[in-house]
């Protein structure tokens, strides 16, 4: 069961990434990491240290990475990969496809700094589409933690679970929603915070916080909105989706990804096959490239602040019933 305990944190997420899978490592010698020459990026430094003879830095070559994963996978290994979201997934999209999926091989892929979270290194490198891309692949496993527990369980997860996963980073330091050693299951949701006027289904490290923020600024004004924490993105909550949009008769989905083809179109189409009818927004990137830019300047100028969630929610609350 997972407990929430919502409190600051200086800790980096990459830090507990690497960490947890320094510390399986030691455990499983069949446990493997890839490196598209973003070692440094992704905090495996550490792992290089420990096992020098299991980490891979095969250059900027990601089409190779997911295939070299794929072969390593069908001999003993279990191989993760990193790099940043677009080029973990847009650029060897075919190879993740079949020589992973279609041929069910045993591979873990880390794509970091998804969506605006990319900040500096402007549009190239940040990756709107990565969930559109993937979440239509036969059998994978798309996880995007937002704290330090859900990650250090994500790793675990995966490394202990056979198949094709995802798990989406946001890399820097960000704070802390549940309590240590709190568990959480494949295919289920979290509730971060209860309300019945509206729901919030939302997931990941920065939209996580933006969402709580909102729901804070609401309920200043007498709105209580209920925020739901979908970390497992697919396997969707389908449950939780649907008995939270029944109990609030309000939706508002808040992603750091496209609108078209993440959290919102799982939603929707959980949604339509209901049947219910309800009050419904969402927040997300609109058909438009990344920019250069700090982070809290790129969620005000995309619409992704807590703020905008918070007039997101305003304007379905007046449309319900």
């Amino acid at each position: 069961m997972a407990t929430v305990e919502r409190k600051a944190d200086t800790r980096e997420l990459r830090e507990t990434y690497a960490r947890t899978l320094v510390e399986l490592a030691g455990k499983d010698p069949r446990i493997v990491d890839l490196e598209a020459d973003l070692m440094g990026a992704g905090g495996m430094g550490i792992f290089q240290k420990s096992f020098p003879e299991r980490l891979i830095d095969v250059g900027i070559a990601e089409q190779s990475m997911v295939a070299m994963a794929a072969g390593l996978s069908f001999t003993g290994f279990i191989p993760f990969l990193h790099t940043f979201g677009p080029f973990a997934t847009r650029r060897p999209c075919d190879q993740i496809y079949i020589s992973c999926a279609y041929a069910g091989a045993n591979v873990k892929i880390c794509g970091s700094d998804p969506g605006v979270t990319g900040t500096m290194n402007g549009g190239t490198h940040q990756a709107m589409e990565d969930i559109a891309l993937l979440r239509p692949i036969p059998g994978i496993t798309i996880l995007e933690p937002c704290d330090h527990t859900q990650m250090a369980w994500a790793v675990r997860t995966a490394a202990e679970t056979p198949g094709l996963f995802y798990i989406r980073m946001y890399r820097k330091a960000c704070n802390q929603v549940y309590a240590p050693g709190s568990e959480f299951e494949v295919g289920k949701g979290e509730i971060l915070r209860q309300g019945d006027d509206a729901v919030i289904f939302t997931c990941g490290a920065v939209m996580v916080e933006q969402s709580l923020a909102a729901a804070e600024e609401l309920a200043a004004e007498g709105i209580q909105v209920r925020v739901a924490d979908c970390f497992s993105v697919k396997p969707l909550d389908r449950e939780l989706v649907v008995r939270c949009a029944r109990e609030t008769g309000a939706v508002v989905t808040v992603e750091n990804h496209f609108t078209i083809g993440g959290l919102h179109s799982a939603v929707s189409e959980v949604l339509a096959e209901s049947g219910l009818g309800v009050a419904y927004r969402n927040v997300g990137v609109r058909d438009r490239f990344g920019e250069v830019g700090p982070l809290e300047g790129l969620l005000e100028r995309f619409g992704l602040s807590g703020r905008h969630i918070a007039a997101a929610v305003r304007e379905t609350l007046s449309g319900k019933g």
